[in-house]
């Protein structure tokens, strides 16, 4: 038994006539009736019934048209899946930490969804990247900047706190407050020296790196962290997120990227899914 034999039986059955199932497989009468008796004999059984006008399956006819069927299309399958693979596309993303991981996971289906075989590999921003998503001053030469993000940053305090019930904080409230430092952070690079400036001490409890920890250490009570004001972290009920009123600190998030390779199609995409993020972005 082969498969051209079952093709032929396949068609013989969906046909119900020798000629019309040959003319179907263009192939001649004799050739496909050859093969259908062919058939027959290794299985030792009549598969139709032959009329005057046609063909009509026997018993053993419709038993076989159903696994005949299934073994065709298993076929098809596996072929297509040869003529139809995709190759490999290797692609390396630099990330800077604390981007929101909502977000930027938004952003990385969207990019991962329309590159057919892309192979993401996430590394640290300073290792050799196809693109970077970073902040404007950690720029190379020869690189291009997209704008993806405006963070405004936030006092986040334990949700008991005394200054949970002002509308906002100002630096003066930081005198001997048991605070979170976070780094790298810009905008801590910004807060903290216009601390001493001002002779304000506040009192630092612990030095974290993940806006995740430091808000596990918020949430604890152990102290107060600086932290992006992103839309999620408001709707926790653990920490209260407070505006300072007399320092603005903001961060611009963006793509970083070649220019010289700005055409490549995994980056061309990468584009414009930021671009898109960027539109839907809060203003």
């Amino acid at each position: 038994m082969d498969l051209r034999q079952l093709q032929y039986f396949v068609a013989v059955y969906e046909q119900g006539s020798i000629s019309a199932a040959a003319r179907a497989c263009s192939v001649a009468q004799p050739s496909l009736s050859n093969a259908l008796q062919q058939l027959e004999d290794e299985l030792k059984v009549k598969l139709f019934v032959r009329q005057s006008r046609g063909v009509t399956p026997t018993e053993d006819g419709e038993r076989l048209y159903g696994h005949a069927g299934r073994m065709l299309s298993q076929m098809q399958a596996l072929k297509a899946s040869f003529r139809h693979s995709v190759t490999r596309v290797q692609f390396r993303l630099g990330l800077i930490r604390a981007l929101g991981v909502e977000r930027m996971s938004q952003l990385l289906r969207d990019f991962t969804a329309g590159v057919d075989g892309l192979e993401l590999h996430l590394v640290e921003p300073d290792d050799e990247a196809d693109a970077r998503i970073i902040t404007p001053r950690m720029l190379k030469a020869g690189e291009q900047f997209l704008p993806i993000w405006h963070d405004a940053f936030v006092v986040a305090l334990p949700a008991g706190h005394p200054l949970a019930l002002q509308e906002a904080v100002t630096l003066a409230d930081m005198q001997g407050l048991p605070l979170i430092k976070r780094t790298p952070c810009e905008a801590w690079s910004v807060f903290y020296p216009e601390l001493i400036r001002q002779g304000i001490q506040p009192d630092i409890r612990a030095d974290i790196h993940t806006i995740e920890y430091a808000l596990g250490l918020v949430s604890a009570g152990v102290g107060c962290a600086l932290v992006p004001d992103f839309e999620v972290l408001r709707e926790r009920q653990d920490v209260a997120l407070r505006p300072l009123t007399d320092l603005k600190l903001e961060r611009t998030i963006g793509m970083a990227y070649p220019r010289s390779q700005s055409e490549a199609s995994p980056l061309r995409w990468l584009q414009q899914v930021c671009k898109q993020t960027a539109g839907q972005a809060p203003s």
